[in-house]
């Protein structure tokens, strides 16, 4: 077989559609996955380039870093003392209650006492 300018090739319509469909299918998804691959890598750049950024820190953020975490444990230090107050609240009342009975106690007995003195 003799292949020149001249030679003719019979096909029918409907598979050279189907090849012309397939190249277009091929160009198209050869677009989508440069488009996203350039997408992709241009996001890494721009998320390695703000990482780096922030991890230079100045002396001025690594001392609000500092104080920042001086004052939770000063918060947390509190926030333990003030549960203790708590429960001593709860204590001094009941000590109140008991001195109040106590008084009372104290007063009838001198009552008692005195009465022993007018009896006699």
């Amino acid at each position: 077989m003799k292949v020149s300018e001249n030679t003719s090739v019979a096909m029918p319509i409907k598979n050279m559609l189907m090849i012309i469909a397939g190249v277009v299918a091929g160009v198209f998804a050869y677009t989508e996955l440069t488009s996203r691959l350039t997408s992709l890598e241009t996001s890494r750049e721009l998320f390695s380039s703000d990482l780096l950024k922030k991890s230079e820190q100045v002396p001025t953020d690594q001392e609000q870093f500092m104080l920042l975490e001086h004052m939770a444990s000063q918060i947390e230090e509190l926030e333990n003392e003030m549960q203790g107050m708590r429960n001593n609240t709860v204590n001094l009342n009941r000590a109140m209650e008991d001195i109040k009975n106590i008084e009372l106690n104290i007063e009838n007995m001198k009552d008692k006492i005195r009465n022993n003195g007018n009896h006699q």
